[in-house]
């Protein structure tokens, strides 16, 4: 009885440590012309990230998971490095969040993800941890990689795909219109985005069950 009370103890402790991983202000639901939803959450060296320590900043969030083979093709081309470093080199903060459930075969621990992001040269800003999905499910995001431009005045002016081309093949990637550069170059110049909504595509973002 003993070890069974250790046990539900330290699942209980374990729980708790997941769910405060991140948080999401209740009732909100991101659409583009509207406020995105404030969230903070941590990053993989374990630090609290939140939404709110960057105000007045042009934001971008890339939703990743490194076992997606459409993470892959923007990663084994360093179109999704070449596209960071090109807005952070602007002053934009760039988050990278990861929403895969700690049991799905995809999912990373925060070290490793961290070591993953490094071995590609990756330019984001930070590299989020959102194991429960509530980042996810407060910005729709759907797919990996799933795309979100957030003003400096905290509106959300885009949210879609990374490019016109949704394919898993890295030849398509040069004949491709890159949204997020096209909407970030609106949004810099203090233009409203052109394009602020396409259809993200991708693999599916894996959810824990329930949530």
């Amino acid at each position: 009885m003993k070890k069974l009370a250790t046990l539900a103890a330290g699942l209980s402790l374990a729980t708790a440590l997941i769910g405060v991983s991140c948080s999401v202000h209740a009732n909100t639901t991101a659409a583009v012309g509207q406020p995105a939803p404030a969230f903070s959450a941590r990053d993989t060296a374990g630090r609290t990230v939140s939404l709110a320590d960057f105000k007045g900043k042009t934001v971008v969030l890339e939703w990743v998971n490194p076992g997606c083979p459409y993470v892959q093709k923007h990663y084994r081309s360093a179109n999704m490095q070449g596209t960071q470093r090109e807005a952070t080199g602007q002053g934009v903060v760039w988050l990278a969040v990861n929403s895969t459930a700690v049991d799905h075969g995809d999912y990373l621990a925060p070290g490793a993800l961290a070591d993953w992001m490094k071995a590609q040269r990756a330019a984001a800003s930070a590299t989020l941890m959102d194991p429960d999905g509530k980042v996810g499910r407060a910005y729709g995001a759907r797919t990996t990689p799933h795309m979100y431009v957030i003003d400096a005045k905290g509106t959300l002016v885009y949210a879609g795909a990374i490019d016109s081309k949704p394919t898993a093949s890295v030849s398509d990637i040069a004949g491709a219109t890159n949204h997020v550069k096209a909407a970030l170059a609106e949004t810099l110049a203090g233009k409203p985005v052109t394009v602020p909504l396409t259809r993200a595509y991708g693999c599916s973002v894996k959810y824990p069950s329930g949530a």
